[in-house]
């Protein structure tokens, strides 16, 4: 039997190498042996040891979504598995590579009240993109075929378009100790094969013919790019050419990895979500079209600009054939790859008589509202008062060029999105934004920190509440991470909601404070923390922070209240430069 596991889970395993998975993470437990212990002896595969299945499912996402690579995940059977359930939502919402694996009582064992045997088949329903759940063990040929096939494919699987997570369902009987000494296991650090597999995805692309078709019905328009959550850069340089070519502006998510970098930022706008609030602004610019790529984006403005131009051609770029498209109003769907497409419509225009896009007014009018705007919002969030958007001013001027910037949901992002303006230090930015929640955060962010660039976390006090137990990755890893938790005693968010205004009830459903001290806990995890008293002290102690190693938490405690006052003030400011802008533009 024990040659029977090294052999069958042995090969499964080298053949999850070959392809192209390097990094497994794993939770201790019995009915999972085989496949730890031929996993922790392979040579080519990275193991990361983490005891809480739940925090360890995001520390895998944080690892796939920093390096763009499938990772696995493997664990026990029973509610062990149960723990991966939020990170497999997240992954599939948010299209990352995850290979789900995990043991399982042999079918003789279920059903029947054995220990540890719950229902695993198809445990995390449809949002897997494939569930399989694999034979017994057997030392055939045939057997050792089929488990490097089902590694080949389940691997392939989590990657081709749209990304997403896959699972496997290991049963296994006991003995559980695979034959780690059987001859050949290993052969030159990989195991010598029988057979395998390669997949391989082409880039779908329209036809010449479709391509000068569109150009011909949106050239010259009042248009507009826009660019939702992607953690893959590949398209940037393509998107921005394109929107110079045909003049359209593009309003960049604080996600789209448009705003930090050395790429052409001419045409990018990054504080639209501020000015669009304005009435007379998002009323009056009128799109005649929109091209989207990647998600939807993080701002409500924009998501209630185009509700407001229901008349507008919506074209939706999607290479994983998807439907992200929130407000019902899209005219077209287009599975293709973003890069493509931008490439074959440019070439479009250019095979034109004059080789570009039709002159309007209508860029220069975003061009010059978005100026007046981020003038706005320079000057009013400097202030000595603990303002929670200004921690995003005070890091752009604080991080490293390449550093990675990992943002909580609720509030975080969203000042992201308002603070975070156009730079040249190429910072990558990242959040779950696949399902929104706030579980998960610390770990995600710290497997993202594996990648080896600086990377800062900034999360709210309940978020970072949430994922505690995702702190013990960075003590057993000696992980090099800076939080920054806006501790505002609560949930924040909810003060800039209709909620805010039941005061008799706030505070208990809604508000609720916890009132922790959450240096206790980071003190656990072998973590520095600080609690800084003003904006000096911060600076200060976050460039220490990023010079160094190691867990450095540093909390900053600001008020709900005065922080959703001056969250209005800055916004009605804004919105009263961009009326302004854009009448004096009018009127000139």
């Amino acid at each position: 039997m024990q040659d029977t596991l090294a052999a069958y889970g042995g090969a499964f395993v080298d053949e999850l190498v070959h392809s192209g998975i390097t990094h497994v993470v794993i939770s201790p437990g019995s009915r999972s042996t085989p496949l730890a212990l031929l996993m922790s002896a392979h040579p080519s595969l990275n193991v990361w040891m983490h005891i809480d299945e739940r925090s360890a499912g995001f520390f895998a996402l944080g690892i796939a979504k920093a390096k763009n690579e499938a990772v696995a995940l493997l664990c026990t059977s029973g509610t062990a598995a149960a723990n991966y359930y939020p990170a497999v939502i997240e992954a599939h919402y948010d299209r990352v590579p995850l290979l789900v694996i995990t043991a399982d009582r042999p079918h003789e064992l279920r059903d029947v009240g054995a220990p540890q045997a719950i229902h695993q088949v198809d445990l995390f329903g449809k949002y897997p993109k494939w569930f399989a759940d694999m034979s017994l063990p057997e030392e055939s040929s045939h057997m050792i075929i089929y488990a490097r096939k089902m590694a080949a494919r389940a691997a392939a699987a989590t990657l081709t378009a749209p990304a997403g997570p896959v699972h496997l369902n290991f049963p296994f009987r006991e003995p559980l100790i695979p034959n780690l000494a059987l001859p050949s296991l290993w052969e030159n650090g990989r195991q010598k094969r029988q057979q395998y597999t390669t997949v391989l995805e082409g880039k779908n692309s329209l036809s010449n013919y479709q391509f000068d078709q569109l150009m011909k019905e949106i050239n010259g328009k009042c248009g507009l790019i826009v660019c939702g959550p992607d953690y893959n850069n590949q398209y940037i340089q393509a998107v921005t050419a394109l929107s110079e070519t045909l003049k359209f502006p593009i309003l960049a998510d604080p996600l789209s990895q448009l705003r930090s970098g050395s790429h052409d930022k001419r045409w990018v706008i990054e504080s639209y979500d501020a000015f669009l609030k304005e009435e007379t602004v998002s009323t009056t610019l009128k799109p005649e079209v929109i091209i989207r790529f990647g998600a939807m984006p993080v701002s409500k403005a924009f998501l209630l600009y185009i509700k407001k131009h229901p008349a507008c051609r919506q074209i939706i770029v999607d290479e994983g054939k998807g439907w992200r498209e929130p407000t019902l109003l899209a005219s077209e769907m287009i599975y293709t790859n973003p890069e493509t497409f931008c490439e074959g419509l440019i070439e479009s225009i250019h095979k034109n008589e004059n080789g570009q896009a039709q002159s309007t007014n209508w860029g220069q009018q975003w061009l010059s509202i978005n100026e007046k705007a981020k003038e706005v919002l320079e000057l009013k969030s400097e202030t000595n008062l603990f303002f929670e958007g200004q921690v995003f001013p005070e890091l752009t001027k604080l991080l490293p060029p390449n550093s990675t910037l990992f943002v909580g949901n609720s509030m975080p992002v969203r000042d992201l999105d308002t603070f975070f303006l156009t730079n040249e230090l190429n910072v990558r930015t990242m959040a779950n934004r696949g399902a929104n929640g706030i579980d998960g955060i610390i770990s995600s962010a710290l497997g993202a920190s594996t990648n080896g660039e600086p990377l800062v976390l900034v999360i709210g006090d309940l978020s970072f509440y949430h994922d505690l137990n995702g702190l013990l990755a960075a003590k057993l890893h000696e992980l090099t991470i800076t939080i920054i938790v806006l501790n505002n005693d609560g949930g924040g968010i909810f003060s800039f909601l209709p909620q805010s205004k039941e005061s008799e009830h706030f505070e208990k459903l809604f508000g609720t404070p916890i009132g922790l001290d959450f240096e206790h806990t980071v003190t656990m995890y072998n973590g520095n923390f600080t609690r800084v008293s003003s904006w000096e002290d911060f600076r200060s102690v976050v460039k220490e922070s990023l010079s160094g190693k190691g867990l450095n938490v540093i909390e900053v405690p600001t008020d709900r209240n005065d922080n959703a006052v001056k969250h209005h003030e800055i916004w009605e400011a804004v919105k009263k430069a961009a009326k302004s802008t854009l009448l004096g533009a009018e009127n000139s």
